[in-house]
């Protein structure tokens, strides 16, 4: 598998539908959004006034221009904004120059970022790989054999890349031992999540929708237990991994690092496919080697191995 070189929104789904059933008010709305020439687009997020809107008419009539170059080039709109105008028209949801997502997500707020094109690049190999039509259906864990390896950063880049295409995707954030998710996508630590489903204490409308990417929803761990690899090898798991494939397109995994134990292995198995992540010049050959042996005697099926360069 290759290396990963590592305005306004859409509308979000409503934060109590996990299942995805959004009003259908909601929908048309968006869908009007959607739809609009990119006139209108850049006229609505610019508030442009019908005199502007003249201006750039006659500019772009005599100079046969597009109405977004007009409006650049007559500095009412920036490219930036034509870009966002663009990616409406074309239903591709990003965030760039966004604050409320952290700038470790790529796909997101760096969308025609090398970084970005090589997590698209991933999306394609799975797509066409563990994930392809006729396939068994799966989840894709994410796993490394040490921490700093770079295995957060491509599980919500990789989740985010999967939103973009429009189906509705889950990342869930399985590492009980050192949990980053919940910082990348600013939720509160201690709030309920997988540990509290896995015990009983809540259901799966602890998942939260994700701002700007209406097509993301997150999974936090929630309380970090005493007894993570106990609660992921208990049936519970299996049943709320194999629940969740109902629920989404594609599921991805967030695990510990192969060092801390078992944890990675047992949650790969359960998910049904895996990506590896490896840091390039700090990854030992032997420790991946040894991750590497461990799936292989599992359930679980490889699908690549990813050298991160971020």
């Amino acid at each position: 598998m290759n290396s990963v070189h590592a305005h306004p929104s859409m509308m979000n789904r409503p934060p109590h539908d996990p299942a995805g059933h959004a009003e259908n008010a909601a929908e048309d709305v968006g869908a009007k959004v959607l739809d609009m020439p990119i006139g209108r687009l850049l006229r609505h997020a610019m508030t442009l006034t019908d005199e502007q809107v003249e201006r750039v008419l006659k500019y772009q009539r005599e100079h046969r221009l597009r109405f977004g170059e007009a409006a650049v080039a007559l500095k009412l709109a920036t490219d930036d904004d034509v870009v966002w105008a663009l990616s409406q028209q074309f239903h591709y949801p990003y965030a760039l120059g966004s604050t409320e997502l952290h700038p470790e997500l790529v796909a997101a707020t760096s969308p025609f970022s090398d970084e970005a094109e090589g997590f698209r690049e991933l999306r394609a190999q799975l797509l066409m790989g563990v994930l392809a039509p006729g396939e068994v259906r799966r989840a894709i864990a994410v796993v490394s054999p040490d921490v700093g390896d770079g295995k957060t950063y491509l599980a919500a880049n990789t989740a985010v890349a999967f939103s973009q295409l429009g189906g509705r995707t889950l990342l869930l954030d399985a590492d009980m031992r050192t949990p980053r998710l919940q910082t990348l996508f600013g939720i509160a630590p201690g709030v309920s999540g997988l540990s509290s489903i896995l015990v009983g204490r809540a259901e799966t409308n602890v998942i939260r929708p994700v701002r700007d990417l209406p097509s993301l929803y997150v999974l936090p761990v929630g309380e970090s237990p005493p007894n993570p690899q106990e609660l992921v090898q208990r049936p519970a798991f299996a049943l709320l991994i194999k629940e969740l494939l109902t629920k989404f397109d594609h599921v991805v995994v967030d695990t510990p690092a192969a060092s801390h134990g078992a944890d990675a292995r047992v949650i790969a198995s359960v998910c049904g496919a895996a990506v590896m992540v490896g840091r390039q010049g700090r990854s030992r050959m032997d420790a991946m080697g040894g991750l590497l042996k461990g799936l292989s005697k599992s359930p679980c099926k490889l699908a690549g191995v990813v050298m991160n360069e971020y």
